[in-house]
């Protein structure tokens, strides 16, 4: 395989890294090529075992470049779920999607056993978007080295240094908020680790355009989240019970509603309305697709209309035909694969991370793309999508606060 000047020139700069600061973070946008670049980088380092800690759909993705550069080591993939199974047998060690590892105050069970695993070993890290929502999220991804930058045990003896004390209201209480730090401070400790690479300087020539479909609210959905909103709770004529007790549980399932279907207290899950999927069934016909999906039952929805006619993998569905159609739940799908042979991709509900509406829409983009990747949101007139995307789009997250102020 002949990888791209601007890849090599990074590999041989992250070599650099690697054998003087033993961790090296190529922030290359998505679809830039992070991970061809990544393994190149292990072959110029001489590494012998490799370990790829990714997720679970992006790992034949992964393989399949492994083998493109003619297995110059031997690899060991897997994804995050599986870490409690690795020892730590390994001389170099590249973490993808790295910016799943920055959670704060506490590190998430996946950073404790990546501790483990990382005890005196280089770290390669792969992230187009290395703190999507504050500066914060850089500390326990470096915790994880012997090598870190920064020589602090404890993240609260970091955010003493580092952060900007200030609070936040959480169901009407009070609590630290974390997320403010002294940005130059920190970029000081670190910004000598990272490459940085943009589309534009990889040449890319088209780029995502995004589109919003309004549909009509179906009046059973309609009904159903004033219910909700007004006595917290639902009885179906089967039996079935749906509650809203709480603000998060009214939110949450206003959310589903959204998507036209709702979960109710005994765990099953009901499509109520499916005008979504007969929307995309009707109007992108003869085109190949990818519809990213919030929740289960939308799957079972959109398995109705298009039944036959389905795939899961990613490579199955490069390969495939015109009037493929390729759906994933949004949190599995939107890191890591390559969707580029898609004519477009559809977001049948949103998600209220902003991690997912940055990641996700940018899973059409090559660099050999000509034409602009659009993306197509389906939101119900009146419902809760279009304020979650409005949120989203500024790089944070939905939440309670903002739900509540919709209201």
């Amino acid at each position: 395989m002949q990888l791209r000047h601007y890849q090599t020139t990074i590999s041989e700069q992250a070599l650099s890294l690697l054998v003087d600061f033993k961790i090296a973070y190529l922030a290359m946008q998505v679809r830039t090529g992070k991970t061809i670049t990544a393994l190149n980088t292990a072959k110029l380092y001489g590494a012998k075992k490799v370990l790829f800690v990714t997720k679970l759909k992006a790992i034949s993705s992964i393989l399949k470049d492994f083998e493109a550069i003619q297995k110059p080591f031997d690899m060991y993939c897997i994804n995050y779920e599986s870490l409690h199974k690795c020892e730590s047998d390994f001389d170099l060690i590249i973490l993808d999607e790295s910016h799943c590892l920055g959670q704060y105050p506490q590190p998430a069970e996946r950073v404790k056993e990546l501790k483990r695993i990382c005890t005196d070993k280089p770290i390669i890290y792969l992230s187009g978007t290395p703190t999507p929502e504050s500066y914060s999220q850089f500390y326990h991804q470096f915790y994880i080295s012997s090598f870190s930058p920064f020589a602090e045990k404890k993240f609260y003896e970091w955010h003493k240094l580092f952060g900007i004390p200030s609070v936040k209201y959480l169901y009407n209480r009070q609590i630290n908020d974390y997320s403010k730090t002294k940005k130059e401070a920190v970029l000081e400790k670190v910004q000598h680790l990272i490459i940085s690479y943009t589309q534009e300087e990889a040449g890319f020539s088209s780029f995502v355009e995004e589109r919003i479909i309004k549909l009509p609210m179906p009046q059973a959905i309609d009904w159903a989240i004033k219910k909700l909103q007004k006595d917290k709770i639902i009885t179906t004529k089967e039996g079935k019970v749906i509650l809203a007790d709480t603000s998060v549980k009214e939110m949450n399932k206003v959310h589903q509603l959204c998507g036209g279907s709702v979960k109710c207290e005994d765990g099953d899950a009901m499509v109520i309305d499916s005008s979504k999927a007969k929307y995309i069934k009707e109007n992108f016909a003869g085109k190949k697709i990818a519809i990213f999906y919030k929740y289960v039952a939308e799957a079972t929805a959109l398995q109705w209309e298009f039944a036959g006619r389905i795939l899961t993998d990613p490579m199955e569905f490069n390969k495939a035909g015109n009037d493929a159609v390729f759906i994933s739940q949004v949190q599995s799908g939107r890191e890591g694969i390559n969707l580029s042979s898609a004519d477009c991709l559809i977001m049948y509900n949103i998600d209220f991370s902003a991690v997912s509406y940055w990641q996700a829409r940018a899973r059409l983009q090559t660099k050999d793309r000509k034409e602009d990747a659009i993306v197509y949101w389906l939101f119900f007139t009146g419902g809760i999508e279009e304020k979650i995307y409005k949120v989203v789009e500024g790089k944070k997250d939905f939440t309670l606060v903002h739900y509540k102020k919709g209201l």
